[in-house]
């Protein structure tokens, strides 16, 4: 959910090019003058209200011929996320009844899908607050660690659930703590910030008894910590599921851009697996290298039977079908039209998705997160990309003043 520089299965990978020293060009043009104009009158006050929406002038309205590849992509595929999302939003009046006709759609033909959403939904292409068109397109992915249920030589790393003294504050009447994401600890009759990476790791605050399980490798944890979910495969060969349940609320530093900054990796180096490699070469300045990044997630176990982890909607992801967005800009469960690229390619990536989740590295209007999936093409395909792209959301004509056609 998070980008490295700034934070089920998946598809085959795509043979790309080596990366390029800057994000990849947008696909398409946007039309013009649809940046600066503000369409808050005809969208009902009810969308920006009940979703929690901190701008009315982002969202411009738009027509299904600007979304390339809307008669390409396999809106089938979908479907289930679709129908993910409905299990949230079906108790907002203007999704009701859509939900309801959604459960008809799936084994339906691509021709029924797509006509189930030029009937009912409206784009709306989604602008940056300085009026651009284009934002940054970023992984990630569930992954598999190797864990175990005892703390030992071999498996050493702990992965926590909530510590008991970390609690949530109300930022209306405190603000100063919207800077950490709404939670910190008390000290005596004082609200202050709750540890950081750093403090954590070197014992400041009291986690025993608070141990889920232990990892083998370090790095690993912290590429968990930053995915927010993942698979712990155990010494018996079962596996434990485990999901985001909070964290500390200090805001994400990009280890990946530290290390650019340094000197010590290119920007085309800078992925997942490049920043992997150079801890192995690094050993001894690792640990100084992941407390850079005061964020620390804790966790809690899932359900082994579950789909696709757990977003922050609170029902499971979708591989290819699920992003993570901010969700002060993009209402919470509803389909985004995506225009990107595949990783480190120029190779359109144009995709129906769902915003069901978001993450702390994600922010501002036109920002996303693709969910990849699980398994090493996953991964992969996670690690690498930090693509341009467009997006539109399609919003409910149940929310319009006028029923937009």
């Amino acid at each position: 959910m998070i980008m490295l520089l700034s934070a089920c299965s998946s598809p085959p990978l795509k043979k790309a090019p080596p990366p390029p020293e800057e994000i990849s060009a947008p696909i398409i043009e946007a039309s013009k003058n649809s940046a600066t104009r503000d369409t808050s009158a005809a969208i009902r006050p009810t969308l920006f209200s009940s979703f929690g929406l901190k701008s009315k002038t982002h969202l411009t309205p738009s027509g299904w011929a600007e979304l390339p590849g809307w008669h390409a992509d396999r809106i089938s595929d979908g479907a289930s996320a679709l129908l993910q999302s409905c299990r949230v939003l079906d108790k907002f009046t203007e999704w009701a009844l859509l939900c309801q006709k959604a459960q008809s759609l799936i084994n339906t033909s691509e021709a029924n899908q797509r006509q189930f959403y030029e009937t009912h939904f409206a784009p709306f292409k989604v602008n940056n607050q300085d009026g651009a068109p284009s934002g940054l397109v970023t992984g990630y992915y569930e992954p598999l660690l190797q864990g175990s249920l005892t703390r030992s030589r071999e498996y050493p790393y702990p992965a926590y659930g909530v510590p008991d003294d970390l609690i949530s504050i109300d930022v209306k009447q405190y603000p100063l703590f919207k800077e950490f994401r709404g939670v910190g600890r008390r000290v005596g009759a004082d609200l202050i910030p709750y540890f950081t990476r750093e403090e954590i790791e070197q014992g400041s605050v009291n986690l025993n008894g608070k141990e889920i399980l232990w990892v083998k490798d370090k790095v690993e944890l912290f590429f968990l910590q930053i995915q927010g979910s993942g698979r712990v495969q155990l010494e018996d060969g079962r596996t434990i599921r485990l999901g985001f349940a909070k964290s500390n609320g200090h805001p994400y530093r990009s280890i990946g851009k530290s290390l650019v900054s340094k000197g010590e990796l290119k920007l085309s180096q800078a992925s997942m697996q490049g920043i992997k490699r150079w801890g192995a070469r690094n050993p001894d300045k690792i640990d100084a290298l992941l407390q850079e990044n005061p964020s620390y997630v804790f966790f809690r176990t899932l359900p082994a039977n579950l789909s696709g982890p757990i977003g922050s909607l609170g029902v499971p992801l979708t591989a290819n079908r699920s992003i993570a967005v901010d969700d002060t800009y993009i209402p919470a469960g509803f389909p985004v039209y995506l225009a990107t690229s595949w990783p480190n390619s120029s190779d359109p990536l144009n995709q129906l998705m769902f915003a069901q989740d978001k993450g702390g590295a994600i922010k501002g209007a036109v920002r996303a997160d693709y969910f990849w999936g699980f398994g090493e093409s996953a991964a992969t395909n996670a690690g690498k990309m930090k693509q341009a792209g467009l997006m539109w959301v399609l919003i409910p004509k149940t929310f319009l003043a006028t029923q937009n056609k």
